[in-house]
């Protein structure tokens, strides 16, 4: 791990490649799991606001999960996440012609429905942030979904950080990925 500004980076994102191979997963990220995806407060406020844009290219389980949940929820652990259908996956999920998973808020963002790409945690994947008082924590996290877009990411030879640098530089800002870059560049 090494200091960035007010981060903690874990090295992982430096060395472990990945690029999402939806062909392969299918989007699995958006079905699998026990909880919604993980929200920044702010966010909270962006679901109200877009949610009538979003709405009509939701399906209909999505849609009556949110009418009845909210565009945001609590969990039991006190964190803010994205609403479920029946435990399972996000509310926010739409599938395309060819039945892969994808974000219905990607979805109206790429349509120029609403000027906001999604929420942060998924921009990031496989990266997840955890806030602390006086710093970040910007980690790699495995999962056995993944291994496709591991092994794709070996392939095509795409470290992490390169992966997720839009995300990132939106996480962070430019000056921040430039300073990363260096760090990778000497590793």
């Amino acid at each position: 791990m090494f200091q960035l500004g007010k981060t903690i980076v874990s090295e992982e994102i430096l060395e472990r490649e990945f690029v999402c191979n939806l062909s392969r997963c299918k989007g699995a990220c958006c079905i699998a799991g026990e909880a919604g995806a993980p929200l920044e407060k702010e966010e909270v406020e962006i679901l109200k606001a877009i949610y009538p844009k979003v709405k009509p290219l939701l399906r209909k389980e999505g849609i009556a999960a949110i009418e009845e949940q909210g565009t945001s929820v609590v969990s039991d652990f006190e964190e803010l996440e994205t609403p479920l259908v029946n435990y399972k996956e996000c509310a926010y999920l739409v599938f395309d012609e060819n039945h892969i998973a994808k974000c219905g808020i990607e979805e109206a963002y790429n349509r120029g429905y609403i000027d906001w790409k999604k929420p942060i945690s998924c921009h990031l994947y496989p990266i997840r942030v955890k806030d602390y008082s006086e710093f970040a924590a910007v980690n790699y996290h495995k999962w056995d979904i993944c291994n496709d877009a591991c092994n794709l990411g070996k392939e095509l030879h795409v470290p992490v950080y390169k992966f997720t640098k839009d995300a990132l530089v939106r996480k962070f800002g430019e000056d921040w990925y430039a300073e990363l870059e260096k760090i990778a560049e000497k590793l």
